[in-house]
């Protein structure tokens, strides 16, 4: 195991054994190589690494602390990640999403509120084919986002939302404008509402279900 790499080893076991958490100051950098065997410069490389994914803040003449630790910040690399997709690993986000996203709106069937339905239908009005595609890309943000929210796990809907890429739909929405598929994919978000307003968990996994596979196999025919 490399140095660096045993560094970011053992302030991740201080994470997990509780002798860390989250908002807490690190010790200073001379105590804290020692106490965990290491070279200072390992121990500054180790911090770099940890502070990119966000588990770590530093913050200049005051400290390196560890951060909230929240899902979402630990998703950012994530996303910054699925915006430098190349062709063919558009597939592969799309296979994941194929398997979480009808995952979420199953659980979402028995979670979600009145209050995220009316959002849910709200981002249906005024779309039509005439809508623009920056507009479009919008409107399918927000309505999968709304579905991973309303299954009200952190975690999940953090990994969701890490897969959201908008270069992704900008160019997913462009191509079915070309091929006239707006009003279809619309209709498909409608029946997916309906199946959660009527708390029908299998309806609304299988609707999800198909819905990403029909855009799937149009990125297929596409590439």
């Amino acid at each position: 195991m490399a140095v660096t790499d045993e560094a970011i080893t053992k302030i991740k076991d201080m994470l997990l054994s509780g002798e860390l958490s989250a908002g807490e100051r690190l010790p200073p950098e001379k105590e804290l190589s020692e106490k965990l065997g290491l070279s200072r410069s390992s121990l500054r490389e180790a911090v770099k690494a940890l502070e990119i994914i966000r588990v770590l803040d530093v913050r200049r003449g005051d400290g390196t602390y560890v951060t909230s630790l929240e899902p979402q910040l630990l998703t950012e690399a994530m996303t910054f990640i699925v915006d430098l997709h190349q062709d063919k690993s558009i597939l592969d986000i799309f296979e994941v999403r194929r398997i979480l996203e009808p995952a979420a709106a199953a659980i979402a069937a028995g979670r979600i509120t009145a209050d995220q339905l009316a959002a849910l239908r709200a981002t249906m009005a005024d779309i039509s084919e005439a809508t623009s595609v920056e507009s479009l890309v919008e409107h399918d943000l927000v309505f999968h986002g709304l579905i991973a929210a309303a299954a009200n796990n952190s975690y999940l809907g953090s990994v969701l939302d890490a897969l959201s890429s908008g270069t992704v739909r900008a160019r997913i929405w462009r191509g079915l404008t070309q091929e006239k598929a707006v009003d279809r994919t619309l209709a498909e978000h409608a029946s997916i509402i309906e199946a959660l307003e009527r708390g029908d968990a299998e309806l609304a996994r299988a609707l999800l279900t198909v819905h990403i596979s029909g855009v799937e196999h149009w990125l297929r025919q596409a590439l």
